[in-house]
């Protein structure tokens, strides 16, 4: 056997596991969902599971609740993800720099992300409780916040934002320390200000960057799923549903594993497609 070819065999076997891997817990899960689908499943297997073809998803484009559900999804993922990279950008920009204490403030700014969801999620219920919540004590009003349609969103969006901002931040922090020092103490000594140094310099050199997070929190956006399910369940009457929680309700709650797999499907085309968008977008601005 040739060198090459050995060093061929040596590679597969290397990366065999991986392959595996994704195989078995990424690829047949996606093609397994769609198949259920397509389906009225049946648990039981005495009972045979009947073949309705694209039923579920013209019963899921007939139902006003997934309706609100993509479109919460949706605002959610609009709303947090941009907040999350500028508050992200700026804490990170800030921390940048030689600063008294600056191990134990990233420390401080990335302790949310490694907090647990549903911890964050009964704390922020509590801030944001109708009754005794510190938030209405704090601005000395009676929003019933988590109970009330048009304002249930706010406390989640807010919790997303918070929790992301460290994450955000450290990506943030690895990209701006790849930035030659030698390209501002140049650009200072052509007369550029703070702004011009970060508009033409920092923000185009971070530019892959900014697409991989971009990237990570549109999925992550449209995978919400613990803090309204703690929080709220999708209620009140459905406000806060996410594609999330109602497929879990769907699959989960009512047994219709036919319709939660259809819900699922789309959720996963949606962000695929938002994704290669984003990607080509950014890659064109090149």
């Amino acid at each position: 056997m040739k060198r090459s070819t050995r060093l061929k065999v040596v590679g597969v076997f290397f990366v065999l596991p991986g392959l595996i891997s994704y195989f078995g817990w990424t690829l047949y899960p996606i093609f397994y969902a769609f198949l259920i689908s397509l389906y009225k499943w049946n648990l039981n297997p005495d009972l045979p599971s009947k073949f309705v073809g694209l039923t579920n998803y013209i019963a899921m484009f007939q139902d006003p609740v997934a309706g609100t559900a993509f479109k919460n999804t949706i605002l959610y993922t609009v709303i947090t993800v941009p907040g999350q990279m500028f508050l992200g950008f700026l804490i990170a920009y800030a921390l940048n720099k030689k600063i008294h204490g600056q191990t134990t403030l990233r420390l401080l700014y990335y302790l949310p992300v490694v907090t647990s969801w549903i911890f964050v999620s009964l704390i922020f219920e509590y801030l944001f409780s109708g009754y005794g919540g510190l938030v209405n004590y704090i601005f000395h009003t009676n929003i019933q916040w988590l109970s009330s349609p048009s304002m249930a969103m706010i406390p989640i969006y807010v919790l997303g934002i918070w929790k992301g901002i460290g994450w955000s931040m450290l990506i943030f922090l690895a990209g701006l320390q790849g930035v030659p020092p030698s390209l501002y103490e140049a650009a200072q000594i052509d007369g550029a200000n703070r702004w011009n140094l970060i508009r033409h310099i920092t923000l185009p050199l971070l530019k892959s960057t900014v697409m991989f997070e971009l990237v990570m929190l549109t999925i992550g956006g449209f995978n919400v799923f613990l803090s309204v399910w703690v929080m709220t369940s999708g209620g009140p009457m459905n406000s806060t549903q996410v594609v999330s929680v109602y497929m879990f309700q769907q699959a989960f709650d009512y047994f219709n594993f036919g319709y939660g797999s259809a819900l699922s499907v789309m959720l996963f085309v949606i962000v695929f497609i938002i994704a290669q968008i984003q990607r080509r977008w950014l890659k064109s601005n090149d």
